[in-house]
């Protein structure tokens, strides 16, 4: 069975209250377990982890070798100068798929950048809380071709 490991990077603990009208309603625990159900329908392994910390974040990516499959990522705002949270994606042999709520290139100038796409599988941003759902479809699609 494959497995995928779920990051949620800083402020993520406040969806469903934090700037609902870039956000939406929903919480990091709505998040989990549509991505739950919708694992469970296809066989997959999925767990979580939110932090607002990078440090737990690299931990978390440098383990996942050898244990997940794929990983999807919401970084955050890590996701704009992290070079450590970039180069333990690049040290591992774990795809990560980059997640973001909002579509962060109708945003700020500074959310433009993102320093772990060069090394990420790919970026799906702008869905709202079905940015992850198309991750992990992405996966799905990718483990049956």
């Amino acid at each position: 069975m494959a497995k995928i490991l779920v990051l949620h990077g800083p402020n993520l603990n406040l969806l469903g209250t934090r700037e609902p009208e870039i956000y939406g309603s929903a919480t990091l625990d709505d998040i989990n377990h549509m991505l739950k159900a919708r694992a469970e329908e296809t066989g997959l392994g999925i767990d979580f982890l939110q932090s607002n910390h990078e440090g737990v974040l690299v931990d978390a990516i440098q383990q996942a070798r050898g244990k997940y499959d794929y990983i999807i990522f919401n970084a955050a705002a890590f996701t704009h100068y992290s070079i450590a949270l970039r180069d333990a994606i690049a040290a591992v042999d774990v795809p990560v798929i980059e997640v973001h709520i909002s579509n962060v290139h109708k945003r700020e100038e500074f959310r433009h950048q993102s320093v772990l796409a060069p090394v990420a599988l790919g970026q799906i941003c702008g869905l709202g809380v079905a940015s992850y759902l198309a991750a992990l479809e992405a996966i799905i699609y990718r483990l049956n071709h």
